[in-house]
C-alpha cells in the first residue's frame, strides 16, 4: 500500500481503531462510521468561533454551507453507528 496523505491516514486510522461490542453493533458499520466521522473532520472541520459583529454576507453564507455539509456527513456516520440522537463525533 502506498503512503497515505495525513488526511487519508486519519480516516484509515479511525476505521482501524474502532472498538465496539459486536453484539450491539456490526463492527463493519462501526468502522465505517468512525471513518466517515474522521472524513468529516478532515474535509469540513468545525469552524472557529466567528465574531457576530462585522461578519460579511459571504462569511455568514460560507459558515452556513459548511455547517450543512458537516451535519450531513456526521448524520450518515451516526446512522451507521446506530446512534441517531447525535450528529457530532463522540
Amino acid at each position: 500500500m502506498t503512503e497515505l496523505s495525513p488526511q487519508a491516514q486519519a480516516v484509515w486510522d479511525a476505521y482501524e481503531r474502532v472498538d465496539c461490542d459486536p453484539y450491539e453493533i456490526d463492527p463493519r458499520k462501526a468502522g465505517l462510521s468512525a471513518a466517515l466521522e474522521a472524513f468529516a473532520d478532515q474535509v469540513v472541520p468545525e469552524p472557529p468561533m466567528l465574531v457576530e459583529g462585522g461578519r460579511t454576507y459571504e462569511e455568514a453564507w460560507t459558515a452556513t454551507v459548511h455547517d450543512a455539509i458537516r451535519t450531513e456527513l456526521l448524520t450518515i456516520a451516526a446512522e451507521l453507528r446506530g446512534d441517531t440522537t447525535t450528529t457530532e463525533t463522540p
